[in-house]
Parts: structure tokens; sequence; C-alpha cells
């Protein structure tokens, strides 16, 4: 065991990156303490050697790296590896199934209201997937959870063979919201248990006193999920055109790849927590900020889909007041909406937090990105109401207006999301952490339930012989949901390092005050705890 006790030997937390991410011991292996009169101390077990490590050993950082350290590093980094291309190759399923379902109902005749309810219990089944994912996580380890939702997605795709065209006829209709509503309930699940893992791996691997580090890697693996999303709502679009079948078979061959890495390359262990039972309540029992972000989560995510999972892709389809667009141009539309929405959820620290001096993220910036963000659906909503562009169905005016509105919107939202993916992260509880997020995106899931059913019904009922009115007020309400959103974001405590807007420019000063008795992310005091994880406010 190597004791680095002094400024000469000190061992940079950074460099034991790929140490304390031997996933399996994360958080047994390495522990900070820190004295009042002393630099903090590093103690670090080799994980390539447990017992010991030779006293006489350089730790000059110019020396070249040996065999033994590559290794040491490559074991650590493989799991990220695996577990992140699992999670993004699946979320090209996930993307594209959407699109299949959602463009094959169209053409049969369903109604947005129908739809919306086929999508209702995949929504609704994250709520309680993402709590009992985050049990599973801390109890089993996410690879039990990255397996079980990879085969639930087979089952949820492997069903919709099942879908039979007589079903679309009336009086028959029932039957197919009843069965594609139980095909994509299986998706939704499969969705959560999925999206636990590629989410926790990102703390797993990150040392807590890299906050910087950390943001930019849950933007990355955001970033390209999303994007790789968007490539999925091509492809399905793409796909079905061509025959619908096909489309299944591609999204099943897709899963199978992903596959056999996870059941290999991963450890058991990674992501249990240390609590051997964990009851009811200590699922509901969360951290002060974990709560109030979770709520904000929902009224974002909630806005979100006020407009985008079912009422923008039948506008995009009317040829009677909408644009009238075939289904691979739809598709492709929603398409690069998310894969730009995904690209600059990626770079977000890069391009307009850090040169904005707003990097790493707190409550400030989070409240500051949501505020801009109430612009977007504020003017589409006005546009759609009232201008003549789309009463009288300009469409070249319709086109550039949605393209530019709805651009702006993902530009902001991809900002929001990314500061809020990080704060989750970075506000989670040491090896709780799958449990945290698990219950982060339970209200995740809530939201986008809220906003799909929510949709359906406006854009169907607010005007039965116009989509326009209905169209318009899903933004109106979108709106009112990013403003719920940013008020509750008001509540977290996390400002002491206030807000910028660049270099020159300070909004609201820093407040180096420290209260003893208030943890920072609203937890209990643990003196034992590593100082990255108990910073007081």
């Amino acid at each position: 065991m190597a004791d680095v006790n002094s400024k000469e030997q000190h061992v940079d937390v950074g460099s034991a990156h790929g140490r304390q991410a031997s996933f399996e011991e994360t958080w047994d292996k390495a522990k900070v303490s820190q004295y009042p009169d002393q630099e903090p101390t590093v103690i670090i077990m080799s994980s390539a050697d447990p017992e010991a490590t030779d006293p006489g050993q350089s730790t000059d950082p110019e020396e070249p790296e040996t065999r033994q350290t590559f290794h040491e590093r490559y074991s650590a980094l493989k799991p990220f590896v695996i577990m992140s291309s699992s999670y993004l190759l699946y979320t090209v399923t996930d993307g594209a199934i959407r699109m299949i379902v959602l463009l094959h109902a169209y053409t049969s005749g369903f109604s947005a209201w129908e739809v919306a309810i086929m999508f209702s219990a995949y929504e609704c089944a994250g709520i309680f997937t993402n709590l009992a994912a985050g049990t599973m996580g801390a109890r089993w380890g996410i690879k039990t959870t990255l397996l079980t939702g990879l085969t639930l997605q087979l089952v949820g795709i492997g069903s919709l063979y099942g879908w039979q065209d007589s079903w679309s006829e009336d009086g028959q209709k029932w039957k197919a919201i009843v069965f594609v509503t139980m095909t994509q309930m299986l998706c939704g699940i499969a969705k959560d248990l999925t999206k636990l893992g590629g989410k926790t791996v990102t703390k797993l691997v990150t040392p807590d006193e890299k906050q910087s580090s950390l943001f930019k890697l849950v933007s990355l693996i955001t970033g390209w999920k999303n994007s790789l999303k968007g490539v999925g709502y091509f492809i399905g679009s793409a796909s079905i055109t061509y025959n619908y079948n096909f489309a299944l078979g591609l999204l099943l061959g897709l899963i199978l790849l992903a596959m056999p890495w996870a059941i290999i390359g991963l450890s058991d262990q990674l992501g249990r927590a240390r609590s051997k039972n964990l009851s009811l309540f200590e699922i509901f029992k969360q951290r002060y900020n974990v709560n109030i972000l979770s709520v904000s989560r929902f009224f974002l995510f909630g806005a979100r889909d006020m407009w985008f999972e079912v009422p923008l892709p039948f506008f995009l389809r009317d040829s009677v007041r909408g644009l009238g667009w075939s289904r691979p141009i739809t598709g492709l539309f929603l398409a690069l909406w998310i894969i730009g929405y995904g690209q600059v959820q990626s770079w977000t620290p890069q391009l307009a937090l850090q040169p904005l001096r707003q990097s790493p993220a707190n409550k400030l910036v989070a409240v500051f990105w949501n505020i801009i963000l109430i612009s977007s659906p504020v003017i589409m909503g006005g546009l759609i109401q009232s201008s003549s562009t789309f009463l009288d169905r300009n469409l070249p005016g319709m086109e550039a207006s949605m393209i530019v509105g709805l651009a702006w919107f993902a530009l902001v939202f991809a900002i929001n999301s990314s500061i809020h993916s990080y704060l989750i992260v970075r506000y989670a509880d040491g090896d709780k952490v799958a449990l945290n997020i698990g219950f982060y995106y339970t209200a995740n899931a809530m939201g986008r339930l809220t906003g799909t059913l929510v949709s359906g019904a406006l854009y169907s009922f607010v005007d039965r012989n116009n989509v326009l009115p209905g169209f318009a007020a899903c933004f109106w309400t979108s709106t009112a949901f990013v403003a719920a959103s940013a008020l509750v974001e008001c509540l977290l405590r996390d400002q002491e390092s206030g807000l910028k807007l660049g270099p020159c420019l300070t909004l609201i000063a820093p407040d180096d005050t420290i209260h003893k008795d208030t943890p920072k992310f609203g937890g209990a005091v643990d003196p034992d705890q590593p100082v990255g994880l108990v910073a007081l406010a």
C-alpha cells in the first residue's frame, strides 16, 4: 500500500483516476481524509497489487508508463467503454422504434390522442422502472440492469411483428392500441434499465475533486446518446418506408450486437452499494438537492414533450393545415433536430459555459438558462396561433418559422439538459449513486408521460376541425412548464460560486460564507466522507 503524505510524494487524484475507477472496489480502494494543519492525505491501493507496493518505487510523473500501469488503466477504462457503447447502441434502437410505431400508426389512420395513449405505458413504465432500477443497480450492480434492459428491448421489438393491419379498421382500433401500448411498456422499461448504467458509470470513473472533468464526461455521454437517438429516428423512418418487418429485424440485430460485450466484459460488482438491504423508505429518502432537481426535471422534460413527441410529427405530416411532409423527410427533420440537440449537449461546457465562466454549473446557471428557454415556446405559440403565415398556410414561411424556432429551442434546451445531467451526478451520494439517479429519472419519466398525454389531448381536442389552435396550445403549456422548472431550481442549495456572464461581467457575486451545519448538497454531514462530496456551503 502506497501512503502518500508529502507534497513531494503527493499523487494527484486525477492521476489516480484509473485506480479509483477499478470499479469492483471503487469506493473502498481510495479514501481521502483532511486534517486542519496538513495537506489532504490520499491513500491508494493498487488494483494490481492489493497487498503492497515497493516503497522505493518512483512516483516521478515523467517516468515512462510501464506495462503494468497501462494494464491498470485499461482495466479501469474497459467497463466504461463497454457500458457506454452498449448504452449508445441501444439508444439507436430506442429512437428508431419510436418512429416506426408513430409513422405506422399515422399511416394506419390513428389520431394524435390514440398514438399518445400507445406511448403512455412507455413513459409510465419509466416512473416505476427508475425506482426499481436504482434499487437493482445498488443491490445487484448495473451489469444486471443493462442486460435486463437489452433483453426486454428484444422482446418489445420482436412483439411488434404481431401488429395486424386489420386492427386499423373501425371497431378494431382498440386492439392495436392495447397491443402496441403493452409492447411499448416493455421498451420503456428497457430504456430506463439501460440508461441507469450509462449515467451511473460516469460518476464511478470520475474523482469527486474533478468536477469540470465530470461535467465534460456527463455532457459527452448524454450528448452522444441524444445524437444517436436522432440517427435512430432517421433509420426508423427510412427503414419503415422500405418495409415494416425489415425495419423491426434491423433493430433486433443492433440489440444482439450490444449484448455479448456486456456479458463478457463487465463485473457483477459494478455500481453496487455498500448497504446490503435497501428499504422503500431509503429509496424515497434522497438528498435535498436531488429532490429539488428531480421536480425541476419533471417540468423541464414535460415542456419538451408537450409538443415534440406526438404533435410535431403529426403536424409535419398533415397535408391540410400542416407542412405535408413525407415520412422520410419527417424522420430526417426530427433526426437532425435530435442530433443537433445532442451535439450541443456534448460540447456545452467548452462552447457555452466555459467562455461565459459558468463551468462547472451551479443552481444560478441552471436558472439563467431556463429563463432564456422560455422565449422559444412563447414565440412559437404566438406564431402558430396568430400569424398570417400559419393561418393562410404559407408553406415557405411556415417551414422557415418551424426550423428557426425549433432550432433555437433545441440549442437552449440542450444546454439546460446538459446542466441538469451534470448536477444530478454531482449531487449523487457516493455509493448510492445508482439509487439517486434512478429516483431522478423517475421524475424525468413522469414529466415525459405528462407531456405526451396532455399534448395528444390538446392537439386532438382543442379544435377538432383545425389543428393550429391545439398545436399552439401545446407551446403555451410548454411555456408554463419551463417557467415552473426555473422557479423550482431557485430552491436548490448550490450558489456559492455565483453567476458570471463572461470574464468581465458578474451578475451575482460568489458567496464564500461557509455554514458548517448546512451541507452543500442537502445531505447529512459525514466527517469521514471525501472532501469532494462534502463541500459545505
